[in-house]
């Protein structure tokens, strides 16, 4: 008769489902059967997680104080590393249950290691236990060697297994732990470790962990560098900004460490990107898929924001200000150490404690708003970045699909045809004037130079676009002929590498009427098309209003002062002399406007700066804005400062 477990084989292959269908994997089978549970994968990433394990765990002697130097050699095949720390070095008695050595347990054994506890290890970055073996496991050749209690121990592995027992090499001075390992081929499909990665990895750890010195040893280019941040993260911080090329709006970066049980570590600045940049990290572990700790921090920073723009009455008017707004060019660096972190996944990449979201808000928030309050200057450069975003935001959701049909690069393929366009190619020499009126416009195109000025006539006042959504804007005939003559597009469109001239001048007349034309043009600007204001190609062409003869001699006076002042100078009345008010630039002869107006060597330009955005942003608002209490306001606060009224 055949034996029963005989028959059990039989129905298994038979394709019955029975015990005999079911594996035991022992020791560290299941590694090697399954390395994507253990390191996410195969590939390039999951062959350096190899050496983030190993690294790590030097990196946690380091981060509890008993380590201060660790050293990282990519050796000359470029297929094997060594990790090296000042460590205590791991424990090499043996266990009092299992009768081997600690150190043949901890890479030999799953979920075994001195970090279950809180009592050798504060904060760790490798909980599970599985990091040493699983590395053992995937190598071809591994071999630790511990420096402690006056030896020097050694053992080696192949493919997870021990060959041999532990070995005391002799006498030792001082105490650490070195690792080297040589991923297995038949595991990996390619065994190269890339040095710029691993060069990364390590300089961030030195920021991450202020004063510790970590040193990358890379034989195969020959290299050798040592890594130390005395500042740790803000440092960090300073290098991604840099990086990124974008420039700070405040020049000191916020930054807090706060420890009660926990520790949090974070430093962040606002900047001219237009979009949100956080970097964290979990007991040293970055999480590039975020979690509870990045949760925290965005909600700390949305709360003390608004609380802080509530309290000092900084809200605009006609829009809400989003979270996205808020954190529009937030770029920070997030450093938090946990006894117990809860990760996703052995790879560690995200961190999903709950407890940690409400513990990194309180810490944050709080400092962030007594910052602000202590900061005011720094306050409102911020606040007032938050509103450019969310009047930016608005306008864009605002504008629908037929946006993209009526703007600058989209169904006009030719330019207007009351441009009067330059001659010259050369960008960086060319200005286009935007002037009042056909017969201004008629006297500018005859006084100009011709090879480097353009001239565009505008018919009329343009449209108020305070409060106008863009689709609305490009309705307006004379609008979208400037946006077609500049040529860099407006909204989602915009490019200014596409701008046709280095500036753009605004050219009104010199009265009350010409003043208010100049100031629906620069709300046009500052509104839908900032980007140009901020990088200074805006300009008022500044003409003269009146011109005064003095015998042979002649004098334009811009307005009543600059009059006064010029009399006062010739030491003359009135009376005596014979003094011409313009009553525009039509009426100019055109080589007076030249001389005047269009001739860079005389002429006076203002270039439109933004000084205050905050300050900026509200007085537009009031002045153009729909609610007319608020310009009646103004008016009257500003009342003494109208001495002579042009009507």
């Amino acid at each position: 008769m055949p034996r029963e477990n005989d028959s059990e084989a039989k129905r298994a292959k038979g394709g019955e489902y029975t015990a005999a269908n079911i594996q035991v994997l022992e020791g560290l089978e299941p590694v090697r059967k399954r390395p994507g549970m253990y390191i996410g994968g195969v590939s390039s990433a999951g062959l350096h997680h190899l050496v983030w394990e190993i690294l790590d765990n030097s990196i946690d002697e380091a981060m509890n104080g008993h380590a201060k130097d660790i050293t990282v050699t990519l050796h000359k095949d470029g297929s094997s590393l060594t990790v090296s720390d000042d460590g205590r070095g791991i424990p090499v008695d043996k266990h009092p249950t299992h009768k081997k050595s600690a150190l043949e347990i901890i890479f030999t054994t799953l979920h075994a290691g001195g970090k279950f506890e809180g009592e050798n290890y504060k904060t760790s970055g490798g909980l599970h236990g599985v990091g040493a073996s699983v590395v053992n496991a995937l190598s071809t050749k591994l071999i630790a060697t511990v420096k402690r209690d006056g030896a020097e121990w050694q053992m080696e592995f192949r493919r997870g297994l021990a060959q041999g027992g532990l070995k005391k090499v002799g006498a030792a001075r001082g105490s650490g732990t070195t690792v080297f390992f040589q991923p297995d081929p038949s595991i990996f499909p390619r065994t190269e470790f890339e040095a710029s990665i691993i060069r990364e990895r390590l300089e961030v750890a030195s920021f991450l962990h202020r004063g510790v010195k970590i040193r990358f040893v890379d034989e195969p280019h020959r290299k050798d560098e040592v890594f130390k941040a005395e500042q740790g993260i803000v440092d960090y911080l300073k290098k991604i900004i840099e990086s990124r090329g974008h420039k700070p709006i405040h020049d000191a970066p916020f930054t807090l460490v706060k420890e009660n049980g926990a520790k949090v570590e974070v430093t962040f600045q606002w900047t001219e990107s237009t979009d949100e940049h956080v970097r964290s990290y979990v007991n040293g572990i970055p999480t590039g898929s975020g979690g509870t700790h990045e949760m925290g921090l965005r909600s700390a920073i949305g709360k003390a924001v608004r609380n802080y723009v509530e309290t000092h009455e900084l809200a605009p008017r006609g829009v809400t200000l989003t979270a996205e707004d808020i954190r529009e060019g937030f770029v920070s660096v997030l450093s938090v150490y946990l006894a117990e972190p809860q990760f996703q996944g052995q790879t560690k990449d995200r961190l999903n404690n709950p407890e940690i979201q409400a513990y990194v808000d309180s810490a944050v928030r709080p400092a962030l708003e007594q910052w602000l309050n202590s900061n005011r200057s720094v306050a409102e450069q911020i606040v007032a970045r938050i509103v450019l975003a969310a009047r930016a935001r608005e306008a864009s959701r605002a504008a629908s699909a037929a946006i993209s049909r009526k703007t600058a690069t989209s169904g006009r393929l030719t330019l207007p045809g009351k441009l009067s366009d330059c001659s010259s190619n050369l960008r960086e020499k060319t200005e286009l004037f935007i002037v009042e009126g056909d017969s201004a416009g008629g006297s500018a195109k005859q006084g100009r130079d011709r090879e480097h000025q353009a001239v565009l006539p505008l018919r009329g006042k343009v449209l108020n676009t305070e409060s106008v959504v863009l689709a609305k804007v490009l309705e307006n005939k004379e609008l979208a002929d400037l946006v077609v003559a500049l040529g860099c597009g407006i909204g989602k469109d915009f490019d200014i590498s596409r701008l046709r001239y280095a500036r753009v001048i605004l050219l009104a007349d010199a009265d009350s009427d010409g003043h208010h034309i100049t100031t629906l043009l620069l709300t046009f600007f500052y509104r839908h098309l900032h980007e140009l204001v901020k990088q200074g190609k805006v300009y008022v062409g500044v003409p003269p209003l009146y011109r005064i003869d003095v015998a042979k001699e002649t004098f334009w006076a811009v307005d009543e002062d600059d009059k006064a002042r010029i009399l006062k100078k010739l030491g003359k009345d009135e009376t005596k002399v014979d003094i011409t008010r313009f009553k525009g630039l039509g009426e100019m002869m055109p080589k007076v406007l030249w001389e005047t107006t269009l001739s860079p060597k005389s002429r006076r330009l203002l270039r439109v700066e933004i000084a205050d955005a905050l300050q900026t942003d509200k007085i537009i608002n009031q002045l153009m804005g729909k609610d007319p209490s608020e310009r009646f306001q103004f008016i009257m606060e500003h009342a003494e400062d109208a001495v002579d009224i042009d009507v």
